[in-house]
């Protein structure tokens, strides 16, 4: 049913920001996207070269569900960003900031799956929901989840 003339294909906002405040909006969420990725791999890498001595984009694109261009990709942005060192037909191996980075994520993720479990939350929901919290949870929130934690 085609649309009349004097109705509006979307509604507008409540209230309109200015452009500049809405590009700083968008910046800070690629930006936040772009950690998000980082952490990911990193915290993969560490894992893969615990289990396997060693992570190679076969590997982490696997583990990723990726492909390998795409892995590539990430790790180009990673190296410009000082996570990890790689060399053509290599393994990939993480500097002191990578795995730096990979603990954290790795004791944010325990913290946030151990605070849900508290709750009464699945294993299986817990660990999905905890690997989307665990990125964008404040450093404040996650604290308040230790000392609930330690009172229990």
């Amino acid at each position: 049913m085609p649309r009349s003339r004097k109705q509006p294909l979307t509604t507008p906002p409540a209230e309109v920001r200015p452009p500049a405040q809405q590009a700083e909006n968008f910046r800070r969420s690629r930006c936040d996207r772009a950690l998000e990725v980082a952490q990911d791999y990193v915290e993969a890498i560490a894992d893969l070269t615990a289990t396997l001595g060693e992570a190679r984009v076969v590997d982490l694109a696997r583990q990723m569900g990726v492909t390998h261009v795409t892995v590539n990709r990430t790790l180009a942005r990673l190296k410009r960003a000082g996570f990890v060192n790689t060399k053509p037909y290599r393994a990939i191996f993480l500097t002191r900031a990578g795995h730096q980075l990979a603990d954290e994520c790795r004791q944010r993720h325990k913290t946030v799956v151990a605070f849900l479990h508290s709750l009464g939350i699945s294993e299986r929901t817990a660990e999905l929901d905890a690997e989307g919290i665990e990125h964008h949870v404040s450093p404040e929130t996650l604290a308040a989840f230790e000392r609930r934690l330690k009172q229990h």
